[in-house]
């Protein structure tokens, strides 16, 4: 059987220095807000490219602290308005929503799977205060029109880098190196979800930025709210990275532009040798050798989806072969119950996208063999 990730075999590639570092604060007998906690801060914002990181809870967290950090700071208010993909995980909705703003969704490219940047101006408007990114599957998402939109209407932009630890926007080197994503906004959240590209031994996640008056901000929200023993001038949540996580993430960081090569490779030859007219690889129409494949932006390759008509009798025809797969995501937000509001609106593209996607594995552990296998059993389908 080929897993779809085997969180073992992830765990187990470093694992005896995983295991000095969780013994080491086990050892020290402090355990938040500590020593590790304060050097993975600092290796992954310098990872980053940016100034400051504040470690939280889980990914979820690190979006909801931004929105609620920038309503402190007043910068945004209730009933402020939030553009974001229709296609994306629901976290990323959760987090502007539960902050008292408003979602606005705007359909994805089929080609790309992320924003259509050439539908993101129809959907602003004077109470719009911010555009949220997802560089969904590991994909950058940023384009130039974005970035171009968020200063002509002064608005914020926001990274979901839950999914794309280590990738970049310039992936021609210039004299200062390629920026990664999480620096290419005002803020950026991180998950370190354990299945996640850079992930950690539970929930751990993380808020990157160069704003300092916004780090201090969101560190103080996610500790009760105070940044002085019992002084709480915010009304805060308990969301703290804790000493453990931060330990094990600073060991596997080192690895991460290596174990995301591999992923990179796996992909390559996923493009090159995926051969069956019921199968589409999104972004791969007219590439003809590995070279151009990222002729359309940087991916890390978290999830490496395809597109089929038979989705489903897919799934299960290489599930009877010993290939385990995923989907990602079978319900679109504006199908679900949480925003029943929604229910009756109608997103093709993302319909779409639900509808036939599928994510084969791709992933640091997997062998040249297994890949082959894979291969093999969809050119067979």
């Amino acid at each position: 059987m080929i897993e779809y990730l085997s969180l073992k075999k992830v765990t187990d590639m470093h694992r005896q220095e995983t295991d000095d570092a969780v013994l080491r604060v086990v050892n020290s007998g402090w355990y938040l807000q500590g020593e590790a906690t304060k050097r993975f801060e600092h290796d992954f914002a310098q990872y980053i490219g940016t100034q400051y990181c504040v470690g939280c809870g889980n990914g979820y967290d690190a979006l909801w602290l931004i929105f609620r950090a920038y309503k402190e700071l007043g910068v945004m208010s209730d009933g402020d308005e939030v553009i974001v993909p229709a296609n994306t995980f629901i976290a990323s909705i959760l987090g502007i929503s539960d902050n008292g703003l408003t979602p606005v969704l705007v359909e994805p490219r089929l080609d790309t799977l992320e924003i259509d940047d050439s539908k993101i101006e129809e959907a602003i408007t004077d109470k719009t205060k911010a555009i949220l990114i997802v560089h969904l599957y590991g994909r950058c998402a940023y384009t130039e029109k974005i970035g171009e939109l968020c200063r002509k209407y002064h608005l914020k932009l926001i990274e979901d880098n839950a999914q794309a630890h280590g990738c970049t926007y310039n992936i021609q080197p210039s004299m200062f190196g390629p920026q990664r994503t999480g620096s290419l906004g005002h803020a950026a959240a991180h998950s370190f979800y354990p299945g996640k590209n850079l992930g950690a031994l539970g929930d751990a996640g993380a808020v990157t930025t160069d704003d300092e008056r916004l780090a201090a901000t969101i560190r103080s929200l996610g500790n009760y709210g105070s940044s002085r023993k019992y002084v709480f001038p915010y009304q805060g949540r308990n969301s703290r990275i804790d000493e453990i996580q931060s330990a094990v993430l600073d060991v596997k960081l080192k690895y991460l532009d290596e174990e995301n090569n591999r992923r990179k490779q796996i992909a390559e030859l996923y493009i090159s040798e995926i051969n069956n007219f019921k199968v589409v690889i999104p972004g791969t129409k007219g590439i003809s050798s590995p070279k151009q494949i990222y002729s359309l932006g940087d991916n890390v390759w978290h999830i490496f989806p395809i597109l089929s008509e038979q989705r489903d009798e897919l799934q299960k025809y290489l599930l009877d072969n010993g290939i385990k797969t995923m989907i990602h995501y079978p319900i679109p937000p504006h199908k679900q119950g949480a925003y029943s509001q929604w229910n009756s609106l109608s997103y093709s593209i993302t319909e779409q996208i639900h509808r036939q996607e599928l994510s084969l594995p791709c992933n640091q552990t997997m062998t040249d063999d297994e890949v082959s296998e894979v291969i093999r059993l969809i050119n067979a389908f």
